[in-house]
């Protein structure tokens, strides 16, 4: 008799969703076609089916956002932050009256899982917009001067892991701030954007104040280097994020850069192996590992190796690869076919360079992009698979015998986003905290995200923060 559930299929349903054929570009509260008539296809990764056609934005369509922005600024700021707060409580009752739809949209355009996207996605989105519409009449309380100003005109980059959420990760602070937005989401994922702008409309609010500019990397590079921007905001890759440092530097533009992470989740002999393993789950395949801040790296103290590994084989070997709106599926697609391009290869040089690879046997679709869940042992600090973030669903493990050891490890990475320390020791816990070089440190958890706390990295993770009252700072003129 087979100990293994058997589930039944339980789709979501995509009835919830009314996808157009096209959709233009958001400028100036309307949507219009891109100046030269440019488009592009957005295309689901779990089946490669085309989910709509979209502009694609040129200068012309940047500089018209940068002065529609402009021009909403003048009265958008002067506004008293009680008025601000109104339009973002407003925003955020909508995103919740909306969440299954948009839920589902960002499974469909992203891959990921449907339950992922409603109980983890969907919620953390409305709360950021709630949190800084309280913030919104409270500036002058927030600790940057007695009269912080706002500073302009923002250029916002987002990636394509969290489009909704990392959209709610910067238009929230910088409307609550006086700031208005000329955003830019990923390529691949530019549908709940472009629904964020019918809410938007939805909401009342004035035009030009959220504009949505949809494309691909010269998109963006037009965008990030335009004169009228006064700020700018990037989530992505670090090589991306370089380039734009190189493009603000010397000017007056203020940047914030959230990059790219290569995390140690460390497990020490005392932790719940039980509880670790399942943070170790959590912090490497949620969301495919399509995550800046995912457990890619699991140091485990040597004594407990075996333990711990075998009790995580078990747990990846209950995972659910599948239909991103099934919501038994653990695991969904990876979000393109350059994606899975690159983490194909760089676990084929992990193997080549002598780590032992192991995945649980799964059948994955025939049609999309997919990986089944990974893990490498035998990995030293020399293999790539190791040094290069790979974002997607591959665990690295290595061991240490000491604290010491696992601090020496865990720092030894060019990145420093994120980190998760495994111990009932709470004295332990702060020791490896004072010592890790990471924005963030969970304790007995990992990927816990809150709009009350800060995110952001140290080295080639980036700068500046994001959540929080720190994320206020960056955009607001502190003298």
């Amino acid at each position: 008799m087979s100990s293994v559930f058997e589930y039944a299929p339980a789709p979501e349903s995509r009835a919830v969703v009314d996808l157009a054929p096209s959709y233009g570009l958001f400028v100036d509260g309307e949507f219009r076609e891109a100046a030269d008539g440019r488009v592009f296809k957005s295309l689901s990764p779990s089946s490669e089916e085309v989910l709509a056609e979209v502009a694609q934005a040129g200068a012309a369509d940047v500089d018209a956002a940068v002065r529609a922005a402009r021009t909403a600024f003048t009265g958008w700021s002067a506004l008293p932050g009680t008025e601000r707060a109104k339009y973002l409580f407003r925003i955020a009752r909508i995103i919740q009256e909306r969440s299954r739809e948009l839920a589902v949209l960002e499974s469909l355009d992203n891959g990921k899982p449907i339950r992922e996207s409603r109980d983890v996605d969907l919620p953390l989105v409305a709360a950021h917009f709630f949190y800084y519409a309280g913030w919104a009449d409270k500036l002058q309380h927030a600790g940057f001067g007695a009269d912080p100003r706002p500073l302009g005109v923002a250029a916002q980059v987002i990636p394509w892991n969290f489009p909704l959420l990392m959209l709610a990760w910067k238009v929230a602070p910088a409307l609550a701030c006086g700031n208005t937005v000329v955003l830019k989401p990923a390529e691949t994922t530019p549908l709940s954007a472009l629904f964020f702008a019918d809410i938007c409309r939805q909401a009342g609010l004035p035009k030009g104040v959220v504009n949505i500019l949809t494309g691909d990397g010269e998109t963006g590079a037009a965008l990030v280097g335009h004169d009228g921007v006064d700020k700018v905001a990037f989530t992505g890759s670090t090589e991306v994020g370089k380039a734009i440092a190189r493009t603000v530097a010397g000017t007056r533009k203020k940047v914030t850069l959230e990059l790219g992470g290569k995390a140690a989740n460390i497990v020490f002999d005392d932790a719940p192996v039980d509880q670790a393993v399942e943070g170790i789950v959590n912090g490497i395949f949620f969301n495919q590992g399509h995550v800046c801040c995912a457990g890619s790296r699991l140091l485990v103290q040597e004594s407990v190796r075996d333990e711990v590994l075998d009790a995580l084989k078990r747990r990846m070997s209950t995972l659910r690869v599948g239909d991103p709106l099934d919501k038994n599926t653990d695991i969904g697609a990876i979000n393109s076919a350059e994606q899975l391009a690159r983490i194909t290869e760089l676990t084929a040089a992990g193997e080549a360079e002598g780590a032992e690879r192991w995945a649980p046997a799964c059948e994955l679709p025939s049609a999309g992009y997919w990986f089944a869940p990974t893990l490498f042992t035998g990995v030293t600090q020399a293999h790539r698979i190791a040094r290069e973030e790979i974002f997607g669903p591959v665990l690295s493990v290595l061991t240490f015998r000491t604290p010491a050891e696992a601090v020496e490890k865990a720092n030894n990475t060019p990145y420093g986003l994120s980190a998760g320390i495994w111990t009932e020791k709470g004295s332990r816990i702060l020791w490896m905290a004072d010592r890790l070089r990471a924005g963030v440190v969970w304790a007995n958890t990992f990927n816990k995200f809150d709009p009350t706390s800060p995110f952001g990295g140290y080295k080639e993770s980036g700068y500046g923060r994001e959540g929080g009252r720190h994320g206020l700072e960056a955009y607001l003129d502190v003298v």
